[in-house]
């Protein structure tokens, strides 16, 4: 297998991924979509969680029969063509109903991207099953920053596209041009991964007879390691930024005049810092991954402290860009510390109850709405600065946990 057309066709699939998913970015443009059809921020937290949140309890199905598989490719290849029909469906969506008949809009929207993100639950599996596999563990530090940084270089240039489509096109029509066109964007992606040549898996796991019985192993498998539990909580409260970060941009909107282009501009900045984060900092990591999550912490950390009293554009291009570093090195840790946590014959296992009980942190955005209902940014804000503080205190065992002395 070679390392450099196997780290190109990922650099490839994350390229077109995040050109065509930076449409709804939730820490930007799928706020205010859903801002458009409804100004309950509770229903905009939702949504922003539902984007990837409806890949949850499916995790644990796939993990139950993937761990029998020598080889899962051929499943993520179907995982591939279903996200493409939820991703275009929103568009479809938004163009035939949007503002005629809101209600049936945000429905529809809801359906596409929870379908989305549920397919994604088989496929998050099945992927890092493939990136273990073809990968070593210093090459995947390596090429994982290498994804995300073409990853934000394609989100840069989708951010200047989405900047002209919003400043062209009156909304609604301008989100449902952005879906629809940004779907055929991401097909080229979805061929370049899918055509990895994924080798048999030596040591596989036999299948239990029933779910329930898998679902009691698992749980089994959680009490008995305790370096898992530590890296699942450090991971979880590092979604704890959720809380808060879909509504940055409906604040930005109550300080200033926030055009497409300045939209645009925003998204450009956050995918400028993801490139800066992975030229300058997570590629450099090697294994360390414990102290790359200390690190994404201390960045998110000083984000949401400036947002607090954040008013002019230019400091909300600063929260951006430093949002965009901390979450490529949150996304290159929490996937690297589980794979390497994980017995090979259990890695599927492992990485689902990881996913599993991480993911509910990407709900966050859900009391977020209602805490920013009831008592405002400052407290919003306020409480996220505490459970990324909380988040820190937790990665110093979970380095101790795996010999990190640096």
């Amino acid at each position: 297998m070679s390392y450099r057309s196997n780290n190109l066709k990922n650099a490839l699939h994350g390229f077109f991924l995040s050109v065509a998913t930076t449409v709804a970015e939730p820490s930007t443009i799928l706020p205010l979509i859903v801002h458009h059809f409804t100004s309950n921020s509770i229903v905009v937290g939702l949504f922003a969680s539902l984007l990837r949140g409806g890949a949850i309890l499916i995790q644990l199905i796939a993990a139950f029969y993937a761990q029998s598989y020598e080889r899962v490719m051929p499943y993520l290849r179907i995982v591939f063509v279903f996200r493409f029909l939820f991703w275009f469906l929103i568009g479809a969506a938004i163009h035939f109903a949007g503002d005629r008949h809101p209600l049936l809009t945000l429905w529809l929207i809801g359906f596409g991207l929870f379908g989305f993100s549920f397919v994604a639950g088989f496929g998050g599996i099945y992927f890092r099953e493939i990136l273990a596999k073809v990968f070593d563990p210093t090459q995947r530090g390596r090429t994982m920053a290498n994804r995300q940084m073409v990853s934000s270089l394609g989100a840069i240039l989708s951010g200047g596209v989405a900047g002209w489509v919003l400043s062209h096109y009156p909304p609604p029509e301008s989100y449902a041009r952005l879906f629809m066109f940004s779907a055929l964007i991401m097909a080229p992606g979805l061929l370049a991964f899918a055509t990895i040549q994924e080798p048999p898996k030596r040591n596989t796991s036999p299948r239990e007879e029933r779910f329930g019985q898998f679902l009691r192993n698992a749980a089994a498998t959680l009490r008995s390691d305790r370096l898992l539990r530590l890296e699942i909580l450090a991971s979880f409260l590092g979604y704890s930024f959720y809380l808060a970060l879909p509504f940055v941009i409906l604040r930005a909107k109550e300080s200033f005049t926030l055009s497409g282009w300045v939209v645009g501009g925003l998204i450009t900045v956050q995918m400028i810092g993801s490139v800066v984060g992975n030229l300058l900092l997570w590629k450099h990591f090697g294994t360390r991954y414990g102290r790359m999550m200390q690190t994404a912490y201390a960045l998110m950390g000083t984000a949401f402290a400036i947002a607090l009293a954040a008013t002019s554009a230019w400091e909300y291009g600063l929260i951006f860009f430093l949002v965009g570093m901390g979450i490529d090195g949150f996304r290159n840790s929490d996937m690297n510390l589980v794979i390497e946590i994980a017995p090979e014959a259990k890695r599927p296992v492992y990485v689902a109850i990881q996913s599993t009980l991480v993911s509910l942190g990407l709900f966050f955005s859900i009391p977020g709405g209602a805490i920013l209902q009831a008592w405002g940014y400052t407290v919003l804000y306020g409480i996220t600065l505490l459970l990324i503080a909380a988040g820190i205190a937790v990665t110093v065992p979970l380095r101790r946990a795996l010999g990190e002395t640096q």
